[in-house]
């Protein structure tokens, strides 16, 4: 099976970005923005397990890498991490809007 997909990427400072991108490249994947890259992926099984298995092989991961992917299924549009987890974005509390809290005595 194939699955046009976007993958967004943060491997940290000491991460194994040549090993990454050998294999985006080796995949004819697009740029897209900083740590971002679309490409089309041939897999067999479940995706997303396929993606994260062939990744694990080629990619030397450390505990702060996060990889995140999106892409469709049944007509909607997904995204998960498949390595990592998300964390503080950096523009939070740049913006307008504010809790209301109410204090009680």
């Amino acid at each position: 099976m194939e699955k046009f997909i976007w993958l967004s990427y943060d491997l940290g400072i000491r991460g194994d970005y040549e090993s990454l991108y050998s294999w985006l490249d080796d995949h004819e994947a697009k740029e897209c923005g900083d740590s971002v890259a679309c490409l089309l992926f041939s897999y067999k099984g479940a995706f997303p397990k396929a993606l994260e298995a062939e990744l694990q092989k080629k990619v030397l991961l450390g505990k702060h890498s996060r990889i995140y992917v999106a892409y469709k299924e049944d007509g909607k549009l997904k995204g998960r991490f498949i390595f990592g987890r998300r964390k503080r974005a950096p523009w939070e509390g740049y913006g307008t809007h504010q809790e209301q809290y109410e204090d009680e005595d």
